[in-house]
């Protein structure tokens, strides 16, 4: 026996000696994955856009279900800038919908979509503004450029530019001028805040170096879904999600310090809203933390300012728990509400008819 128990510690030898190398590999490799994800925003954030790009083709999927056949002249891909800066010639295109003839001027919706800032295109809300176009009104999605492809402020002035190219194309776009409501859904909402806030606060624009592409008279809504305002308390996440959040903020500032730096203070919009903030609609699920930490005291902040101000929240023990974009999820009778009173809102502040 001792001649075969002696003909067997070579073997184990040689593998432990694998394992050891095996387990030596994997740490360098945990270690140089952790170095690459802790200088560079790419690797996080095409997570976080493969994530948002999965929920938002079942999104999608689930509100096509729920679009009328009403009869839409549609237009998509219509490019309303030049792409500059390294941006992609589709970062600058808008998508139409109307059941207006050309040079027919109808009150505008145009919509920013959502996606962390790093994903996302207006596809992703096409059907959403379908059923509104439906309604009556020119619907239109924007598209802008992305982080960590391109960083703030470009989204931003890409917007203002998409305002300028609707404002001086209204009678070809059906479009109003003057009954204009800017509406988004969570990254999107925050853009559309801070367009919001910009167009109606001079000083604000100074200090974003923009000159606002319309009077504060032509924005006569905002519709805000699932926001952002407050980017310092963002900072504050932790866990899976606090993670994914400023993965997506590195990217989009392209600073890992967006909390303490200019990025950070001025996409909170919350602080920047005066007086003569447009009337606004904002809604959050239940089941969503930026609700209570975003979108609730973003309304109380509106509020103060004398803005007119409509909410649809849930209480806190709703069931079920409404998600982050819930409003999306046609097949919850709570979506087909806040889109009712969503088109309530907008008869309210761009009715489709002028007396």
């Amino acid at each position: 026996m001792t001649p075969q128990r002696d003909a067997e510690h070579p073997t184990r030898r040689r593998r432990r000696r694998r394992l050891a190398v095996s387990a030596a590999i994997i740490v360098g490799v945990a270690l140089v994955v952790s170095a690459v994800f802790a200088l560079t925003p790419w690797p996080s954030a095409m997570i976080v856009r493969a994530v948002f790009e999965k929920n938002g083709a079942e999104t999608v999927a689930e509100m096509q279900r729920y679009v009328p056949d009403t009869p839409l002249r549609t237009e998509l891909g219509v490019s309303y800038g030049d792409a500059q800066d390294g941006a992609g010639a589709d970062d600058t295109t808008l998508d139409l919908f109307t059941t207006a003839d050309e040079g027919e001027r109808r009150p505008v919706v145009i919509w920013i979509h959502g996606g962390a800032w790093v994903s996302g295109s207006s596809a992703n809300v096409d059907p959403y503004l379908r059923i509104l176009a439906s309604h009556g009104y020119t619907a239109i999605g924007l598209n802008y450029s992305l982080g960590p492809e391109q960083v703030y402020p470009t989204a931003v002035r890409q917007i203002n530019d998409a305002l300028t190219y609707v404002d001086a194309h209204a009678d070809d776009l059906s479009v109003d001028p003057d009954r204009i409501v800017l509406a988004g859904d969570s990254a999107g909402a925050q853009l559309a805040s801070q367009v919001a806030a910009l167009t109606t606060d001079s000083e604000y624009a100074d200090l974003l170096d923009l000159t606002p592409a319309l009077s504060a008279r032509q924005i006569v809504g905002v519709v805000l879904n699932c926001g952002i305002y407050d980017l310092r308390s963002m900072d504050d996440l932790n866990g899976l999600i606090g993670w994914g959040f400023s993965s997506s903020l590195w990217a989009y500032t392209g600073t890992k310090d967006w909390s303490v730096e200019s990025a950070g203070a001025t996409m909170s919009t919350i602080d920047f809203a005066a007086s003569g903030f447009p009337p606004t609609y904002i809604s959050g699920g239940n089941g969503d933390g930026l609700t209570w930490l975003q979108g609730i005291p973003m309304a109380q902040r509106l509020r103060q300012l004398d803005v007119d101000v409509t909410t649809l929240f849930w209480p806190a023990d709703h069931t079920p728990a409404l998600p982050h974009e819930y409003q999306f999820h046609l097949d919850r009778p709570e979506a087909q509400q806040a889109l009712a009173e969503t088109v309530t809102f907008l008869a309210k502040v761009a009715p489709l008819t002028v007396e």
